[in-house]
């Protein structure tokens, strides 16, 4: 997708109502500190537009990004925040189980994990949230560049284990950074949005991805 016009359109707060969106959205959840906002910020040619910072729980709001007005990118809160409060965290659980509920245009779920370690006992539980609701998530396995290329495999293998990944379900090595990966999400997005993805499809760009890893 070429990249044109890119706002933050809305913000929702767990007090507000999850909005009726006319247009596709595509969400990324992670633990805070994942790279949710890098990620968002390298998708869109952007340096500062989804804001970042080394204090995870930054993102405390559901934020809809409107692309090209064609489409959202919806940035989830941040979960397993140490320092967040009980009651702060279940507002945040509640405010995107709503979301994932009752958004009727959300197309899929992009959960992050940290590439260089096994998923902790939240990313597992985010896993098995987003599939009960319905959802296939593909995994964006984050912070690529910080990993040697012959560790990459083995890191990969231990997400796939740890989060108990079926052969199907797609997995992309991404970089902030370097850009690694972005091509292999762009690709998948736009033929969600257009209608176009299969089961196939779905998993030849895992086996693409994984392909690529493998070759690095």
């Amino acid at each position: 997708m070429v990249i044109r016009n890119v706002s933050l359109d809305i913000v929702c707060g767990v007090t507000s109502t999850i909005p009726k969106t006319d247009k596709p959205e595509v969400a990324f959840a992670g633990k805070s500190n994942v790279g949710k906002s890098s990620l968002i910020n390298a998708m869109i040619n952007r340096k500062a537009l989804a804001r970042t910072s080394s204090s995870p729980g930054k993102t405390q709001t559901i934020n809809f990004y409107n692309i090209n007005d064609a489409m959202y990118m919806v940035d989830l809160p941040g979960y397993g925040y140490a320092k967040a409060s009980r009651t702060e965290v279940e507002k945040w659980g509640k405010m995107i189980e709503k979301y994932l509920r009752t958004s009727r245009n959300l197309k899929t779920v992009f959960l992050l994990v940290d590439i260089r370690h096994a998923p902790g006992e939240n990313d597992k539980i985010m896993y098995n949230w987003v599939v009960k609701s319905g959802y296939q998530p593909v995994i964006i396995a984050t912070k690529l560049d910080k990993l040697k290329r012959s560790q990459v495999p083995r890191c990969i293998r231990t997400i796939r284990e740890e989060l108990r990944l079926s052969k199907d379900t797609v997995l992309i090595p991404f970089s902030s950074e370097t850009k690694q990966g972005r091509e292999e999400v762009w690709n998948l997005i736009d033929r969600l949005i257009a209608g176009e993805e299969t089961h196939e499809e779905t998993v030849d760009a895992g086996e693409t991805a994984q392909d690529a890893s493998d070759t690095m």
